[in-house]
């Protein structure tokens, strides 16, 4: 425990989600101690983010404008919309280079343990977006975990009613892994996703 403000700043860092006690220790004191570090423009920074970005009334990715960048660009494939969980898992995505469709973000991912269920995500702001026709293929994203194959189910037996056909990314072993560090799970859904050579 350290005196008054310094420990203030550490518990404040401390509850920024991935941010631990010792990484929020070491933030703090790289800014107590490094008199470059502009502490302002930090400050002024945050408090633009919470004055400007909101989210994009289309597919919930974050925006400084109604509309995100993805979704006003004429040239993204608008027979496509990837569902993913989380605004991070577009920019992940848009990193690969190797997707020109559009997005929706969910916002999560169901979880009845933590008392998420359909009604808390934006499921309901899809539904309008395949109405039109124009969408061929709704790609789910969802981590490849509990919660995501719990989405991806439910997501994929609301979409069998409207006609589109409805895609998951292939989940397996990294590239670069060794077979025997793997997981039985990861291993088990490696073999499960297997494709012919040379297709």
């Amino acid at each position: 425990m350290y005196e008054g403000i310094v420990q203030e700043l550490i518990d404040e860092l401390g509850r920024l989600p991935g941010v631990g006690p010792k990484s929020a220790q070491r933030i703090a004191f790289h800014i107590v101690q490094t008199q470059s570090f502009d502490v302002s423009r930090l400050a002024k920074v945050l408090l633009e983010v919470r004055d400007r970005v909101r989210f994009c009334k289309y597919c919930g990715n974050v925006a400084e404008s109604e509309v995100c960048n993805i979704c006003d660009d004429p040239e993204r494939d608008r027979t496509l919309i990837c569902v993913v969980e989380e605004p991070k898992d577009v920019a992940a995505i848009e990193r690969t280079r190797g997707y020109e469709g559009l997005y929706h973000v969910l916002g999560g991912a169901i979880s009845p343990i933590d008392g998420i269920g359909p009604d808390q995500l934006n499921i309901r702001g899809l539904m309008p977006r395949l109405e039109t026709g124009e969408v061929a293929e709704v790609i789910i994203a969802t981590d490849p975990n509990l919660e995501g194959d719990a989405t991806a189910s439910y997501l994929s037996r609301l979409l069998a009613a409207v006609g589109v056909r409805v895609s998951r990314l292939a989940s397996g072993l990294p590239v670069g892994g060794d077979l025997e560090y793997a997981d039985e799970v990861t291993l088990g859904r490696a073999f499960a996703g297997r494709r012919i050579i040379g297709e």
